[in-house]
Order: structure tokens, then sequence, then C-alpha cells
């Protein structure tokens, strides 16, 4: 039975934007990101595709989608970033899982499940350089990184990285980044004069990757980019990545209009002559931004449609004025607008948001296929 709404991920794309990236940063390694389902892409079958193009790191947040990628079947390195006290530490340890201490009591949670384990816990020291958000402050940064020797000294914990988080780099001229950047050098010397040895230095996203090489050091953590989306819209260059996601529905009525006739909740938008509408079966329910009626566009018969009205919790309205349609007919919400159909940046621009939140928060009701450059996996 076909959905009444789809989301499809080519996998090829995937593997095309992973491979462009790295090849881009070399000789520094890339760490593709795959939190958050992979950025609403299905964490999985991303990361098979990640690791087949190369990449031989993979990021996520919190430890349950590092644990979700090994009972997957990666066996490769992964690092997490984000916990809280009394998290399982010690499977997490156990499956060779690169933990990131922020403070002294984390790096101990993370010491103490090594000594339980067994297993030397992979540790990686995270910096705030200026995000004020996760990361030790400088001020701290001095003991956590003493003690992070201490305990390597101990065998408890093997300090594998240290790293920090832009805020600005997708404003590629903002000051905060040469301050961000003067402080990580700052943190990362405090480390190498007490002795710290790690395998990798990591400071740039996706926007830094592209924009800044000088901040690649060993590693780049490109998330949006490896999706195909740009991560400095009207900043980057033109890389040839290509947007993975499509979303596709079919339309469930279509219908006349009289001009005077008001659409949706609120009666927001009225026609101002006679027209025709199509109903398609998507909402706020699958993601579908509230904000985006009467603003953003579909993709209807070889073109683009404007929605009309507020979209409703199951389902919006778009206008498809003489064009012929009817129900059963394929709508494109967004793709990667290759034939001229809406991209997940229009929608972002509609929706007085950025492309990172139009592709994560898409979903709800509809499933979600993986095809292989057009073809079923």
């Amino acid at each position: 039975m076909t959905p009444r709404a789809r989301i499809d991920v080519d996998l090829a794309a995937i593997r095309h934007n992973v491979d462009t990236l790295a090849r881009l940063v070399a000789p520094s390694a890339l760490m593709v990101v795959v939190k958050a389902d992979a950025y609403g892409h299905g964490m999985l079958p991303v990361a098979r595709a990640a690791r087949t193009a190369g990449a031989p790191w993979l990021g996520v947040a919190t430890i349950d989608e590092a644990l979700a990628l090994r009972r997957g079947g990666d066996t490769g390195r992964v690092l997490c970033w984000l916990t809280v006290p009394g998290e399982d530490y010690d499977t997490a340890v156990r499956e060779g899982v690169d933990l990131t201490a922020y403070s002294l009591a984390e790096i101990a949670e993370i010491a103490a499940a090594a000594e339980r384990t067994g297993v030397p816990a992979r540790v990686q020291l995270k910096v705030d350089t200026g995000l004020s958000r996760g990361g030790a402050p400088m001020a701290a940064w001095p003991d956590l990184v003493e003690e992070a020797c201490r305990l390597e000294g101990a065998g408890l914990v093997h300090v594998t990285g240290t790293w920090s988080h832009l805020a600005n780099a997708d404003e590629p001229e903002h000051p905060a980044n040469d301050a961000q950047q003067a402080v990580f050098e700052e943190a990362l010397a405090v480390a190498s004069d007490a002795g710290l040895r790690p395998e990798v230095r990591h400071l740039a996203n996706s926007a830094a990757a592209v924009l800044r090489p000088a901040a690649r050091y060993d590693l780049v953590r490109c998330g949006i980019a490896a999706y195909g989306l740009d991560p400095a819209p009207g900043r980057t260059p033109d890389l040839g990545l290509v947007p993975a996601m499509s979303v596709v529905a079919r339309l469930a009525m279509v219908k006349a209009l009289r001009a005077g006739d008001s659409v949706s909740y609120g009666h927001t938008w009225t026609a101002e002559g006679d027209t025709t509408v199509g109903l398609v079966p998507l909402g706020y329910g699958e993601g579908i931004p509230r904000i985006a009626g009467n603003r953003a566009q579909v993709w209807v018969g070889g073109g683009r449609r404007r929605v009309r009205g507020r979209v409703c919790m199951d389902q919006l309205v778009v206008e498809l004025g003489a064009e012929p349609a009817e129900a059963g007919d394929e709508v494109v919400v967004f793709g990667p607008g290759v034939h001229g159909e809406p991209t997940a940046q229009d929608w972002a621009e509609a929706s007085d948001t950025i492309n990172y939140e139009i592709v994560t928060r898409i979903g709800g009701r509809m499933p979600r296929r993986h095809l292989d450059g057009g073809g079923p996996t």
C-alpha cells in the first residue's frame, strides 16, 4: 500500500557528501555526527553509509545513542558528549565509547566505571571557549587536566581528545571565532604542559570545517553538511553536496473555492478569486512548522504551490489555482531542489528557523525509507 506521506533518505547522497567533506578537510580526519537519529535521517543506516564512505569517527550526544550504534553492529570510534550524573558509564566503557568529561565530578564517575569494569575508559576533555554551554570553564580547566593526567597514570582512563565548540562558525567574520580559537589554543597549551598527548584535537563543526581551515586541527565534526544541507546559507561555497532527505505526500482531496472563501483555522487566508485547493495529509503532528502557513511552498504537478491558511495538526492546504490535479497526486514538501521543488532551506526561511530544525523535527506518523541512488535499499 502506498503511504499517504513518507520520508525518503538517499544513502548514496550521504556517501557522496561524506566523501566530499573528507577530501575537503584532509589531512584532518572526519567525524560524521549522527545524533538525534541522524538529524531525522535514521541513525543506523546513515552510520553505515558514513562508515562505507570512510568516516573514521561518529559523533552522538547521548550514551543511549552510542550504545544503539554498538547494538546495530558499529565497532568504530564513537564520541559521546552529553551526560548527567548517574549515567550507565559501565556499559559505555565496556563498549569502547569515547566519553566526554566537562568536570571533576564527571571524570570521577567515568573513572569509577573503569575501575568496576576493569576496562580503561576512553575520555575526551571539553573546554568551554566561549559558547557558555557544555565544557569546563577555563578557570576549572587546569584542575580537570591535572586529574585526567593522574587518572591516566593510574591506568583508569586514556585521554583520547581535547575539544571545544564554536558559537558563530556560520558567521566567518564574527570576532568570537578568533577569540574562541585563541582560548582553545591556550587550553591545548595547558594540556600539553601537563603531559597530555591526546590522539585528536577538534574545534570545527560543519561551518568551520568549510569556512575556517585553521580550525580543522586533527579532526572536524560534520553534522548538517553530511546530510547535504548548507551550514552557513549564503556564505558557503558550492561543494556539490546533495540534500539526502525528501518528504513526499499524496493529495487527500481537491476542491474548488469561490472568491471570498477562507481557509483553515482563523481564516488567515481568503481567496481573492475562484481557485482550487488541495488537501495534504501532513501537519505539525509530523513536524511541519505551524508558522509556515501562508509562507511555505510545496511541489505539485511540476510547479510550486503556496501553503494557504494555518498548518493544522494533521493536514495543510495548498493553492493549486487552475492547474489540473486530483486526489492521489504526488506532493513534494521538500527535496534536493534539482527539479525546482522547495528545499529544507526554503522551508527554514519560511519558518524563521534553520535547516537543522526542519529535517530533525520531521517525522511523526510518516514512515521513513532508505534509498540508494534512487532505489530502495
